[in-house]
């Protein structure tokens, strides 16, 4: 028996498979596609640095870093996290490289005595980044501006629906009245507060109001108190109704009639069929009289009163003012069916009984 030596064997047994191999496969061609680039071809180095055909690009790279590398703005809204209430703010955690910080007049529209009111530790809500950051990397945030933001919209609504809002009196000055409305502070005329108190005595008194202007612009919130208690009471009354009344304040134009806490303008024209130098030959103020409402106009707050609709006969209420007193209701009765009549017929509402 013959040994072969273990190199021997190897070198036979690798021929053999080798030669299995080609027999099997005689067709397999084995070569390299000559479009398939060499290492250190220019072309595949093109590619490689543009990352075509690349399962991780530069741009999924730069996507990657991006939701660690934050850039924060002034201007931008961030979602944080409260960690840290002091004495002058709160400590606030939005992903930065420092704690963000936010001063106690920031953290409400209204005033805060303190943080723990109206923040809690670990509390996560939306912040306003007010500046960039200090030379310490600290942003300062703020929770008032998106508050403030948000108060405009709402009452720039509520102005667009014309509603009703109640608001607490909580300073008076010599124009007019303070308060405040989802935090804004707004402000109502002398001549838009329609009450019998001094204004003085209306601090801590809800009244019912109307907007007459919102301009975030210029920071104005203007409202009316006078106004919301006509449309009120306008809600309640009809035009050819008789109501009584009694004369607050004659001017060279007309006179004010008080009709149940809203005031009603007699226009001169309006007294009596009879030409008039001036109200004061007619009325005098406390007078109670009986007037009948010829014109509502919410929108602008203004109801319209006559006796001249009332007068039996022209110029009655220069001669006989007890007389168009007297048969008021059935003056009134002729009138609405007059205008009853002219809405039948499509002619403009409102001619005078001449």
């Amino acid at each position: 028996m013959t040994v072969t030596p273990s190199s021997e064997r190897e070198t036979v047994t690798t021929d053999v498979v080798v030669a299995d191999l080609q027999e099997e496969d005689a067709s397999l061609d084995l070569a390299i596609p000559e479009d398939v680039p060499s290492a250190d071809d220019s072309s595949s180095r093109v590619a490689a640095r543009d990352g075509d055909g690349v399962g991780f690009t530069i741009d999924d790279f730069a996507a990657l870093l991006s939701k660690y590398d934050y850039n924060f703005k002034p201007g931008d809204v961030v979602n944080g996290t409260v960690f840290a209430l002091e004495s002058k703010g709160a400590m606030i955690d939005i992903g930065a490289k420092t704690a963000a910080f936010m001063p106690l007049q920031e953290v409400s529209i209204n005033r805060v005595e303190h943080l723990s009111d109206v923040l809690e530790p670990g509390e996560v809500r939306e912040f306003f980044i007010l500046s960039e950051e200090n030379e310490d990397g600290q942003l300062t945030l703020s929770v008032r501006r998106i508050e403030y933001q948000r108060a405009w919209e709402r009452v720039r609504q509520l102005q667009k629906e014309d509603a009703t809002i109640y608001s607490e009196v909580f300073a008076t000055n010599r124009g007019g009245a303070l308060v405040r409305v989802e935090g804004l502070r707004g402000f109502i005329p002398g001549s838009h507060i329609s009450t019998r108190k001094a204004k003085e005595e209306l601090v801590a008194d809800f009244l019912p109001l109307k907007f007459l202007e919102v301009d975030e612009e210029r920071n104005r919130l203007v409202l009316s108190h006078r106004r919301a208690l006509v449309e009120r009471k306008m809600n309640r009354l009809e035009v050819g109704e008789v109501v009584l009344g009694t004369v607050r304040g004659i001017k060279p134009y007309g006179a004010f009639i008080d009709i149940g806490g809203v005031s009603g303008l007699l226009h001169i024209s309006e007294i009596s069929h009879e030409h008039i130098e001036t109200p004061h030959t007619v009325l005098n103020v406390n007078d109670q009289m009986k007037v009948m409402i010829i014109d509502l106009d919410a929108e602008r707050g203004r109801i319209s009163l006559s006796t001249k609709a009332l007068e039996p006969e022209p110029g009655d209420m220069l001669t006989d003012p007890q007389k168009v007193f007297d048969k008021a209701e059935e003056m009134a009765a002729r009138y609405k069916q007059m205008l009853l009549e002219q809405a039948e017929d499509g002619e403009p509402m409102g001619v005078s009984l001449d």
